[in-house]
């Protein structure tokens, strides 16, 4: 049984909201830097695995102090 509590039609910010109000959940953010390619192709990989929908994943942002992008996945899960 997964740990993770998804509210995939919860707005972001309210999701946000609701965990740093809430003490019994722990954030949980997972990062993957590369290039444009790799990054989109190992969240679709890890799709095809179960572990997160594409969508729940942010948008391409440029990586700090490099030529990468990055991609951020924020999960709350029970402590």
């Amino acid at each position: 049984m997964s740990q993770f509590l998804e509210s995939p039609n919860e707005p972001t910010v309210e999701r946000e909201v609701s965990a740093l109000q809430n003490t019994e959940r722990d954030r949980i953010r997972v990062l993957i830097i590369g290039s444009r390619d790799g990054v989109i192709k190992t969240i679709h990989d890890l799709y095809h695995r179960g572990f997160a929908e594409p969508h729940a994943w942010s948008s391409l942002l440029p990586a700090p102090s490099s030529s990468k992008v990055m991609s951020i996945l924020t999960r709350d899960r029970r402590r």
